[in-house]
């Protein structure tokens, strides 16, 4: 049973890095998997709990007889509810954060944007739009940040050519913003609701290299712009009687809505709480000021004439879904104890977190950037550092410890490396989809720098380990 549930989730795997030529939606993929492989692997439960949890089963009978029903009450209580409250933490933190984007979003808090990218300057228009890319993506979801972003570039450049090459930043540079902040990418959000990295620390450490990430393709593709870029600056869209709302009251929506999402690490810090329930308190705040500056508007006939962002809101769902599903199906097969194996084959043949982290990434371009990044954290638990003395190789396993030096490589790896190819990117297929993108131009165009500018920013991290490990 431990074989067919791993093959379930290799073919799972499979299924989801040619989904772009299946047209089998990698989120439907994962649920079944997930769903599949909890059913599989309840079948045979007693087997799983009796070689991995003899103890606590035990302690759990009581010493009475052990009914059929027992091991899988024992399954759901004890392992399955949680790694469902893991995966609904991260759901329930997205959903509030797309909420709060599309609150922002329908008052028109995003216009701003348009008025600081107003430019004929071709270098000075990609690094102003990736720019503020960078930064958003940092505080929001990487795909939300790429569709917004790509959906003001497309209003603003004419020439079809020139928006692929602005639109591929963009995803690059927004990509690479996500990774620097345990807000910005769901892999780092497992990582600090796990406490396996804090706020600071992780942002202190990756900032460099997500930065380089970020401004060395942008660079490479920037050579490929004009001087002067076909632009035409269109009026503010109609978003019915909201546009009502003057600058100061956006001004104030934005400032509650993002600094509200600045706001959660301190919420996290100080409670010790869910991060997902510092988004739910912010989102309740700025739906209550959203309430009050659009009261006149509420239950009038031109709400119904306000833009809704369709795709983005499809998008997030799917995400939402397709996180829950992969989250699930790596309970699974982390029950089994086939990933407690497979990490000590790592560490007797590899015995190199640099090495392991590079395949990550190359893996997660070929794959998914979650997908893998779940795997390689799930391999490892967290080591407590006045329990290293008692490992062999103690210089080795201080990389796993809270704040070590592997989550660090695995989340950055896994968010830039997921851009190589394109094809297992969201925020990749979703430009291609709107520019009518082929994606062999992409493996031309970007993928060279993309490499490039992925392995310099490991370089970076490698470096600061040297100086500051």
């Amino acid at each position: 049973m431990t074989l067919i549930i791993v093959a379930m989730l290799l073919a799972g795997y499979l299924l989801i890095a040619t989904s772009h030529l299946t047209n089998v939606n990698k989120a439907a993929i994962a649920m079944f998997v997930g769903t599949v492989g909890w059913v599989l692997y309840i079948c045979y439960g007693t087997d799983f709990v009796m070689s991995q949890y003899p103890r606590e089963y035990s302690d759990f009978l009581l010493g009475s007889g052990a009914p059929a029903s027992a091991v899988k009450t024992f399954i759901y209580e004890n392992l399955f509810l949680k790694y469902v409250g893991k995966a609904a933490a991260v759901v329930m933190f997205i959903l509030a954060t797309m909420t709060i984007v599309e609150i922002l979003d329908n008052n028109g808090c995003f216009d701003f944007i348009g008025e600081w990218v107003r430019t004929r300057s071709g270098k000075r228009l990609l690094w102003t739009i990736t720019a503020i890319a960078f930064i958003i993506s940092a505080n929001l979801d990487t795909l939300t940040t790429s569709t917004m972003m790509l959906m003001i570039m497309h209003g603003i450049v004419q020439g079809r050519r020139q928006r692929m090459v602005i639109g591929s930043a963009i995803v690059l540079a927004a990509n690479a913003g996500g990774c620097f902040t345990v807000i910005g990418d769901p892999a780092g959000l497992i990582l600090w609701g796990g406490e396996l990295v804090t706020a600071t620390n992780f942002s202190a450490w990756l900032a460099l290299p997500a930065i380089v990430a970020w401004v060395v393709p942008t660079f490479m593709l920037g050579r490929a712009l004009p001087d002067r870029l076909d632009v035409d600056w269109q009026a503010a869209p109609y978003r019915g009687d909201d546009t009502n709302l003057n600058r100061w009251q956006r001004v104030v929506m934005l400032i509650v809505g993002i600094g509200g999402l600045w706001f959660i690490p301190t919420f996290h810090n100080i409670t010790k709480l869910s991060p997902f329930l510092g988004a739910l308190c912010v989102l309740s705040v700025l739906w209550g000021i959203n309430e009050i500056f659009n009261r006149k508007l509420m239950n009038a006939e031109q709400m119904i004439l306000r833009r809704t962002p369709r795709v983005l809101q499809y998008g997030s769902i799917q995400l939402m879904l397709f996180v829950m599903g992969v989250m699930l199906a790596l309970g699974a097969v982390k029950e089994t104890g086939v990933l407690a194996d497979f990490s000590e084959w790592v560490d007797y043949n590899v015995h190199n977190i640099w090495i392991t982290g590079f395949a990550a990434g190359i893996l997660s371009g070929c794959v998914d950037s979650f997908a893998i990044a779940m795997t390689s954290l799930s391999m490892y638990p967290v080591v407590e550092p006045d329990i290293l003395g008692r490992w062999m190789d103690a210089d080795y396993m201080a990389n796993f410890v809270q704040n070590g030096i592997y989550w660090k490589i695995i989340a950055f790896t896994t968010a830039t490396g997921g851009c190589l190819l394109g094809f297992t990117n969201a925020s990749v297929l979703a430009m291609m989809k709107m520019e009518r993108m082929h994606i062999g131009w992409y493996l031309k165009n970007c993928t060279p720098k993309v490499l490039m500018g992925w392995i310099i920013g490991l370089i970076v991290l490698w470096g600061e380990s040297l100086f500051f490990g």
